[in-house]
């Protein structure tokens, strides 16, 4: 065989078998594989599409990770290729995707039958005895295992663990926060990467830039990114889903910074794209970011309202008349009150309640904590569906209830790190956990 020869049948090889594997494991209901065990049952239509949106997603988590573990494993000399056409930064894209659908949605679909070590074992066990076997078009360097065991901890183990919590609907924080490094390695990494690769601008660019703008460019990518995070944290808090269409809130979201825009993710992701544009000095990534609020607003909001409409109904439709998609309000929309318990007899916590009733917050109760019917050692907030949150996370709520600049910094307090700094700070330098009824506080549970 020569060597041309051997190099498009190596390609061939790792693009049809994994999607004749993974049209075997989609089959509806997986029935393939489950008749390798008689008697389990079928999934229905809905588990299905959660199952297949499932896959997707764990292939996008492993496209990004195979190409980060490249990147890495190429400047380490664990592998390189031939040079072939149609390659990614050198990566065949026929491999590529081979690989990815193999590290994601085929053991994902197939969860029924491939518990996790199984399905890793299986996959380090084919990648080690494959990858030798697709000379010439990968030349492996004496140190290629290593590339293979950090793959499958860094990249496969995450994909999977992603994929199989959506499908089952299982450990809504962890999978949220998978989903978050999926989709931030995507639009912060890979297209970037994609747009200086294809287009212009580049990461040394960036990287060279001078010492007083990179940090600059830096905090404005945090600043623009709070949105974002903050609106997927309310979407695991208030709503217990993510924002992925397969996978979507079980409740109407219209809290947080859906209080005053109906796209912070998308506004945020867009604004990201443009800092890093400008950082770069990349008209790609420029146009790259106008593409995205397009496929935006052409192509996702329609399916994302049908969605929706379907199945909130007039709730959703209310909203909608209420809030815009990309600019947002300056007050919250209205919707039922919350009540935020303060103590007023505490010096800093009576300082707090002045400074909120001069605001005028909107639909929120500021009460004394002394009112409230068990004993509080912080502040309290109640929103409307039943939502708590304590301490300088009451306060951030509250922040919520006055405008779109004081809200802002109550998302960024509510982000967990910085909850918890906020807490700690608060309670060394501010006031302490104290009880609001003295005189009862040996009763409070």
């Amino acid at each position: 065989m020569t060597p041309t020869v051997g190099l498009t049948v190596a390609r061939y090889a790792c693009l049809m078998l994994p999607l004749a594997a993974l049209a075997a494991a989609a089959l509806p209901g997986s029935a393939a594989l489950a008749a390798l065990r008689p008697g389990a049952p079928m999934p229905d239509p809905a588990r299905r599409r959660r199952l297949h949106g499932a896959g997707l997603l764990s292939f996008v988590a492993a496209a990004t990770g195979i190409a980060a573990l490249d990147a890495v494993a190429q400047g380490l000399g664990w592998w390189s290729y031939a040079p072939v056409d149609a390659a990614w930064r050198g990566l065949p894209v026929d491999l590529w995707l081979g690989w990815a659908v193999l590290w994601g949605p085929v053991p994902v679909l197939a969860h029924r039958v491939l518990r996790t070590p199984v399905a890793l074992l299986l996959l380090l066990w084919l990648d080690l005895l494959a990858m030798p076997r697709l000379d010439p078009l990968v030349e492996l360097g004496p140190h290629w295992w290593l590339g293979e065991l950090a793959g499958i901890v860094a990249v496969a183990l995450p994909a999977q663990l992603l994929g199989r919590w959506t499908a089952r609907d299982l450990r809504l924080y962890p999978r949220a926060l998978l989903q978050l490094t999926t989709f931030a390695g995507t639009v912060l990494w890979l297209i970037p990467t994609t747009a200086f690769t294809y287009g212009d601008g580049s990461w040394g660019h960036l990287w060279r830039l001078p010492s007083g703008v990179l940090p600059l460019l830096a905090q404005l990518a945090a600043l623009v990114s709070v949105p974002a995070l903050a609106a997927m944290r309310e979407f695991a808090v208030r709503g217990h889903g993510t924002p992925y269409p397969w996978d979507p809130p079980k409740r109407l979201v219209i809290t947080g910074p859906y209080a005053y825009l109906a796209n912070p993710m998308q506004l945020s992701a867009s604004l990201l794209l443009v800092v890093l544009a400008v950082g770069a000095a990349s008209a790609t990534l420029a146009v790259a970011a106008v593409a995205a609020v397009a496929f935006s607003v052409a192509l996702a909001a329609p399916h994302e309202r049908a969605d929706l409409d379907g199945r909130f109904g007039h709730a959703w439709r209310a909203y909608r008349t209420q809030v815009r998609d990309w600019v947002p309000r300056l007050r919250p929309l209205p919707q039922p009150a919350a009540t935020v318990w303060l103590d007023r007899d505490c010096g800093p916590c009576a300082a707090v309640t002045r400074w909120l009733l001069h605001r005028h917050p909107a639909h929120l109760v500021v009460a004394a904590a002394a009112d409230h019917p068990q004993v509080l050692w912080r502040a309290r907030y109640t929103g409307p569906d039943g939502h708590h949150a304590r301490g300088a996370a009451a306060i951030a709520r509250a922040l919520e209830h006055t405008h779109l600049g004081w809200a802002y910094l109550g998302w960024l307090l509510l982000l967990p790190p910085v909850a918890w700094l906020a807490q700690q700070l608060t309670d060394a330098f501010i006031t302490a956990p104290h009880p609001a009824r003295p005189e009862t506080a040996a009763h409070s549970t």
